[in-house]
């Protein structure tokens, strides 16, 4: 034990020639695997060891002795602190391309299959595209305040964020006074998290609160809200205890203009965190389904219809399914709200055998699916594909999307004609994908 706590800080040099899933360099020393924090490929670094397994090593970068013509300075100060972004330091360009490449890789290496084309990466802007997501609030005692950020590199920790660079900035201009807020209440221990959502209105914070919140804390958050215009609610409890503080009532939807379309939701549904890319990837992938007016078409993970109200714009019927009932709802809100009629939504296990359920056993020409990052393994194992001839496949996990494109191809002999990256999260390690299947 002693030796291996001794090599455990030990600090080397090392050739950097890869990239790894989550950001990280990768070299090689005696013959072992090293990721490198803070590296790129093609740098020489010196590193000082964090971390030691059987079949790799872990390190951080300490001194870059030869930098590589793609590293830039990181614009944010937080950087290599936050666990927000870890790109930075890596020119924005050539970012999609290194998540191109871990897609490609991951397709060769787990699935075992590749493109017959590759898609042209999309991108979209790099800075202040974030309208989505969730702080961490903590008070820290030996600090003496409540400290609002995103994780540190070391989770356990909470980073205290005075700006930040991929928000909208109207609210990442505004960490500090948030974090001032959340100080002042008498309840500031009982506020574990801040969540925050816009569409094209109003931003919205869900705070948190694990106790009640006194009325003398409700007023200086109501004092907040009207102040800064972003609009509060509460959360005792689940999901459902979501409440508005100020105002009332708040109307929250995005719009897809490409195909004259508003979604309405709610402050805690999922929605694609960057607007941008959203709009790329929507037109991206009916562009590949290619849905005609004669087309039957399934959208799985269907969420609020957001690939399923475009589709049915252009086929002749259009079905939805999704887990979450409340989506579903707020689904079918959204087809009448933008009145289509050729467009009908389902709540279902998508893990269970759908073949006997009603809307299953018309078939369907065309299928589309948007799963979350453990893929669709269940779900495609288990679909009656006969009869549908196109596949397009919307992925959040490059690794489980080249998984399910094994399957599709091997066990359920589709061909996969195109597949390409795209850049949800500029900064960060995240890769979004997409991919085209056909019989």
């Amino acid at each position: 034990m002693a030796r291996s706590r001794s090599k455990i800080n030990r600090e080397f040099e090392i050739e950097i020639d890869g990239f790894s899933h989550d950001g990280r360099g990768v070299g090689r020393l005696d013959g072992k695997t090293v990721f490198v924090a803070g590296a790129l490929v093609g740098e020489t670094v010196r590193v000082k060891q964090t971390g030691r397994n059987r079949h790799f090593d872990e390190a951080e970068t300490l001194e870059v002795l030869k930098a590589s013509p793609d590293r830039v300075t990181p614009r944010c100060p937080h950087f290599g602190v936050c666990a927000g972004c870890v790109l930075q330091h890596l020119a924005v360009d050539q970012q999609i391309t290194a998540k191109h490449k871990v897609l490609m890789e991951n397709l060769t290496r787990i699935g075992h299959v590749e493109p017959a084309h590759v898609l042209e990466p999309l991108s979209d802007a790099a800075w202040g595209y974030r309208r989505k997501g969730r702080f961490s609030v903590r008070f820290v005692e030996k600090k003496g305040r409540t400290v609002v950020g995103f994780r540190e590199t070391n989770p356990r920790f909470v980073a205290e964020l005075s700006e930040c660079h991929t928000i909208i900035p109207a609210l990442g201009e505004k960490i500090p006074a948030l974090a001032a807020l959340v100080d002042s209440l008498d309840g500031k221990r009982a506020i574990p998290q801040i969540e925050f959502i816009t569409g094209g209105g109003p931003i919205v914070l869900v705070f948190r609160h694990l106790e009640p919140l006194s009325d003398a804390d409700q007023q200086r958050l109501l004092a907040f809200a009207k102040d800064s215009g972003f609009a509060v609610f509460l959360q005792p409890g689940g999901i459902d205890t979501v409440r508005p503080l100020w105002p009332e009532s708040v109307d929250l939807d995005f719009s897809i203009p490409a195909f004259d379309l508003s979604l309405a939701f709610r402050p805690l549904d999922f929605i694609q965190v960057n607007d941008g890319l959203n709009q790329k990837m929507i037109a991206s992938a009916l562009d590949l389904l290619d849905p005609q007016p004669g087309d039957r078409v399934l959208d799985l993970f269907c969420g609020l219809g957001n690939f399923t109200l475009p589709l049915a714009r252009r086929a002749g019927q259009v079905v939805g399914v999704e887990g979450d009932a409340g989506l579903v709802a707020r689904a079918r809100e959204n087809a009448q709200r933008n009145g289509l009629t050729n467009v009908e939504f389902h709540a279902a296990d998508l893990a269970k055998d759908l073949a006997s359920e009603a809307w299953m056993k018309q078939g369907f020409d065309k299928l589309l699916l948007d799963p979350p990052r453990a893929g669709a393994a269940e779900v495609l194992a288990q679909m009656p594909l006969k009869g549908i001839r196109r596949i397009v496949y919307v992925s959040c996990h490059p690794g489980s999307l080249a998984r399910d494109a094994g399957f599709l191809v091997r066990e359920r002999g589709y061909t996969l004609k195109a597949a390409g990256a795209m850049d949800m999260f500029p900064h960060t390690a995240h890769v979004e994908s997409i991919a085209l299947f056909e019989k």
